[in-house]
């Protein structure tokens, strides 16, 4: 029989409970949390672009499975970024920066210039000149991967401790939200055109044209920012400095503090690998599954309607893993999660056309590719702590995490045509071994004690 005092104690943990949870979903309705994840969803929109919806139109013209696997190399900008970040960190752009401040007129300047690029990829024929297409992608990259510079030191910088768990899982979620709307709504876009009686080619043009139009979504966000006050006084801070001093200091600055940490190259190659298994198959995914029979329809609803939902769910599933569980017990929990998913597509191969068994496969890899972002971006935030130097030291990072999607996964097509799709997305998952086996050392001698305040 419960006691009048046990049905008290009983109803105040009750009251506790909700009050976190209000209290936790507040969080995400602050003005910059908000910002941010209107932020994650510019910079996710264009890195499919280039990507996976740029395989399909070229696998619908009729392009070859190697030549596809190659177009990875046009990622070549997301890993190179590294080299102009110290002119984001320490030049001003003319006019805008005047304008807007350090950080949000980088941002504006380069939302601007990727709607140019877009535009031009839109212009080009896979059919006819598969090599402007690939100087029409590399520009998106380019221009896509500067804005990533941009909005990656807003963020660091302009979250305070109690909102960057928030501010993580919205920003993660919207960039995945982003990349959804440039593949599953393209997808659809170009089958609407097509409905009207436009031909294939055209369709495609003005899908991209389509996209083009909602990076504006990001210029309006930025303009609305304020800028960071962690930059405000880091600017302050190399006013007297000459233009070529303050682009030294960035970039040296970034190099040598990241390098003088214990374990820093051990830390680094796990930084390229831990995202690997999920690039090595996301790379054929898309062609995948046309080759499997599904329709462009078919693949974008089942994106567009489940995925997306796996994406909010996963993306906030990680930032509760994020902030529950230790760092390192988070990289555990998204590392394997993120490989095991890779056996669902193994599983669909031998099952084939079912729009259920696909919708699973789509499922599973959204929600675990969302866990597994949120907590690996909380890992490069937690290694960037000077606001001198924060676009070039996290652009240093996420370049190197691009290795594996851009340079170790440019021979996934070769792969998927010898050994076949089951037994290719079960090599997928075998990758995502040497990241656990580097990540078991770092955590072995305390790497992950070391980083500093988890900025989570």
């Amino acid at each position: 029989m419960t006691t009048p005092e046990a049905a008290a104690k009983a109803t105040d943990k009750t009251e506790t409970a909700r009050t976190s949870w209000r209290e936790a979903w507040a969080v995400y309705l602050q003005p910059r949390v908000l910002i941010v994840l209107m932020l994650g969803f510019s910079s996710g929109l264009p890195l499919a672009l280039s990507g996976s919806t740029l395989l399909v139109w070229m696998r619908e013209s009729g392009v070859d499975l190697g030549t596809i696997g190659l177009f990875a190399l046009v990622g070549t900008p997301y890993t190179l970024k590294f080299i102009w970040a110290p002119l984001v960190d320490a030049l001003h752009v003319p006019i805008f920066t005047r304008a807007f401040g350090r950080r949000r007129g980088w941002l504006v300047f380069s939302q601007l210039l990727l709607i140019g690029a877009i535009l031009l990829l839109a212009l080009t024929d896979p059919a006819r000149s598969p090599l402007f297409v690939a100087l029409g992608a590399l520009l998106v990259a380019t221009m896509s991967s500067t804005q990533d510079i941009v909005v990656d030191a807003f963020r660091v910088e302009s979250l305070p401790e109690s909102e960057q768990a928030a501010g993580m899982a919205s920003y993660v979620a919207a960039y995945r939200i982003g990349m959804l709307i440039s593949t599953a709504g393209v997808l659809f876009l170009v089958s609407a055109f097509e409905d009207t009686g436009i031909g294939r080619h055209a369709a495609w043009m003005w899908g991209y044209v389509a996209m083009a139009a909602l990076v504006l979504i990001g210029t309006v966000t930025a303009l609305a920012a304020t800028e960071p006050e962690k930059s405000v006084r880091a600017e302050a801070e190399t006013r007297d400095e000459t233009a070529f001093s303050r682009v030294m200091h960035a970039a040296i600055g970034a190099f040598s503090e990241f390098l003088a940490r214990k374990y820093a190259w051990v830390a680094l190659a796990f930084v390229v690998l831990f995202k690997l298994t999920d690039a090595f198959s996301g790379t054929m995914t898309a062609p995948f599954v046309i080759d499997l029979g599904f329709t462009r329809n078919d693949y974008a609803a089942i994106v567009k309607g489940v995925g997306l939902i796996a994406t909010l769910i996963g993306g906030f599933a990680g930032g509760y893993v994020a902030r529950r569980y230790s760092l390192v017990a988070s990289l555990w929990i998204g590392g394997v999660l993120q490989a095991i998913s890779n056996l669902v597509f193994a599983w669909l191969a031998y099952v084939g056309v079912n729009q259920w068994a696909l919708a699973v496969a789509i499922s599973a890899e959204n929600f675990t590719g969302a866990i597994g972002t949120v907590i690996f971006v909380a890992y490069l935030s937690a290694l960037c702590q000077n606001p001198l130097h924060t676009a070039t030291q996290y652009a240093l990072l996420t370049a190197l995490a691009a290795v594996g999607r851009t340079y170790l996964s440019s021979g996934a097509g070769f792969v998927a045509a010898a050994t076949g799709w089951p037994l290719f997305f079960v090599i997928s998952v075998a990758i995502a071994v040497p990241s656990l086996i580097l990540l078991a050392w770092l955590q072995r001698r305390g790497h992950f004690d070391a980083v500093g305040p988890v900025r989570i």
